[in-house]
């Protein structure tokens, strides 16, 4: 930041104010209420995938961009969606962003019917295209949520308020199982979309009565410059991400990929540092706290995507449970995270975040390493323990984190810093599942032929391969004989032992860096740096 200079921050803004005075916490409800639709989505659709599957008639690679096109439009938007809620106001973007995300939800449940109306358009097709578009939807409301919880909470409960975020956020996450378990069991798929419509609507309702509105009057200008180069940098990285493992990584494909990120996002610092109002103010980054909470938060999320992805299958193909009784095995997680994210935030407020978020982070490790030693006939107590564990370790980090990088931008960047803390989660989450889905793949591509013994030599290389991408799923195709299955399973377990195992060593590496967190939140008018 070369250019960046010192300045008197100015005075705070006049904010623009609209409805009824309420209470704080009932204003934490009514945001909540959007934000638990996004982050369910996030979850729910890993139980719900098998019936897609086969009513769809999806491939592989279809399920992959049912989720992956829903986070890849997350962390595209998510900054710009910030700066949006801070030029026209955090309540009407939230509104917007929970009436679309509400009416795309709707449309996915319908998407069969939809392909009927549209020449040409597969219902899978359909499908992917409105996920998409539920993705930018609920890029718009997550970072609004959080600039209306800052400017709702006075400074010295803001703590508490963030403890309550965290524990709805993380509830919604690890519910997501459970919820999506009953409803694809009890009902049908589109039941897990369709259950978005009346959350959305009483969320509306309450946002319309019980949130003011604020916004920076001295922000007059979007820098769509920056927009375009961030989004084309994020957009490069994210997909990379996600191609990567089918493209291979030194393919020219992907090296094309990672040189568009490269040349983007060096282009976007650049202009960043000349704006005169830009996009992502690079003074945010002059605070260490804001830069190593933002990696924090893209540990977290590759820590929890990444154990929530792989039980998922574990579960559901190795086991072989129903949708529900998966979604139950994680219920010590969905419990785990009420009691443990209220805590986090009493701890951080009378403990400080860097001992208190190192220790969430040992706890972290503790669980992963637990989870690389399940044996492929878990009993629900084996694997309940890590999960009661990974709840209380992610939850101080998760509510730290979050503290350290909204609490710490000036209340007219609110929306921006909020837009960066969900970007950086999301990218965590693609890194999660890609990373480790490319070291369970090379894992069991490693093992297979061994657990096969003769059985491999008498094989084509394509059943193989087949062989090898039903077992990264943990799922064995039916009719094989005993002993291939057997095979699949075994060669899965070994790759989600390793891929946890890099878990642990993660967060070991990341309580590290927790060390170099200073905490303290800065007061209006103290010196700020200015782009």
């Amino acid at each position: 930041m070369a250019n960046a200079k010192a300045v008197e921050a100015p005075p705070p803004p006049s904010p623009v104010k609209t409805g009824a005075a309420s209470n704080p916490w009932l204003v934490l409800l009514a945001v909540s209420l959007g934000v638990i639709m996004v982050m369910l989505d996030g979850t729910v659709v890993g139980i719900a995938n098998p019936s897609i599957q086969v009513d769809l008639k999806a491939s592989l690679s279809d399920l992959q961009w049912v989720t992956s096109g829903y986070l890849l439009a997350l962390a595209v938007f998510l900054i710009t969606a910030g700066k949006l809620g801070d030029l026209f106001g955090h309540k009407r973007v939230f509104l917007i962003g929970v009436a679309g995300f509400a009416v795309s939800s709707v449309g996915i449940g319908l998407s069969a019917e939809l392909a009927d109306i549209i020449p040409g358009l597969s219902p899978i097709g359909a499908l992917i295209g409105l996920r998409v578009l539920q993705g930018l939807f609920g890029a718009l409301l997550q970072p609004a949520a959080l600039a209306l919880l800052r400017s709702a909470f006075p400074g010295d409960k803001l703590n508490q308020a963030m403890g309550a975020w965290g524990a709805i956020i993380g509830l919604s996450s690890a519910a997501g199982p459970i919820v999506g378990g009953v409803l694809v069991e009890r009902a049908t798929w589109e039941s897990v979309f369709f259950i978005n419509a009346p959350v959305g609507i009483i969320a509306l309702v309450m946002g319309i009565f019980l949130i003011k509105d604020n916004r920076a009057k001295t922000l007059a200008r979007i820098d769509w410059l920056g927009v375009v180069l961030l989004s084309g940098a994020m957009f490069s990285l994210v997909w990379t991400i996600i191609k990567a493992p089918e493209w291979g990584w030194g393919d020219s494909t992907t090296l094309t990929f990672v040189a568009a990120f490269v040349v983007l996002i060096g282009a976007f610092i650049f202009w960043q540092a000349r704006a005169r109002q830009p996009l992502v103010p690079l003074s945010l980054f002059a605070n260490p706290s804001i830069s190593i909470g933002t990696v924090l938060m893209m540990m977290v999320a590759f820590a929890m995507f990444g154990a929530m992805f792989f039980l998922g299958f574990f579960f559901q193909g190795v086991h072989g449970l129903s949708p529900l009784e998966a979604g139950l095995r994680m219920l010590p997680m969905s419990a785990g995270m009420i009691f443990a994210s209220p805590l986090a935030g009493m701890a951080i407020g009378r403990l400080g975040a860097k001992i208190t978020m190192a220790a969430g982070l040992v706890i972290t490790a503790i669980s992963m390493f637990l989870m690389s030693q399940l044996s492929i006939d878990a009993t629900f107590i084996e694997s309940a323990i890590p999960f009661v564990l990974l709840a209380f370790g992610l939850s101080p980090v998760f509510v730290g984190a979050t503290e350290i990088i909204v609490g710490n931008a000036p209340v007219r960047l609110s929306g921006v810093a909020g837009g960066l803390q969900q970007s950086a989660m999301q990218v965590g989450g693609a890194l999660g599942t890609a990373i480790l889905g490319a070291v369970m793949a090379a894992e069991i591509s490693a093992k297979l032929p061994g657990y096969l013994g003769p059985a491999a030599q008498a094989m084509t290389p394509e059943q193989l391969a087949g062989l090898e991408k039903a077992a990264a799923f943990g799922s064995a195709p039916p009719g094989l004989p005993e002993v291939v299955r057997t095979a699949v399973h075994s060669s899965f377990m070994d790759g989600m032992h390793l891929a946890f195992l890099v878990s642990t060593g993660i967060a070991l590496l990341t309580a590290a860096l927790t060390l170099f967190v200073k905490a303290g939140r800065k007061t209006e008018g103290a010196p700020v740096h200015m782009g």
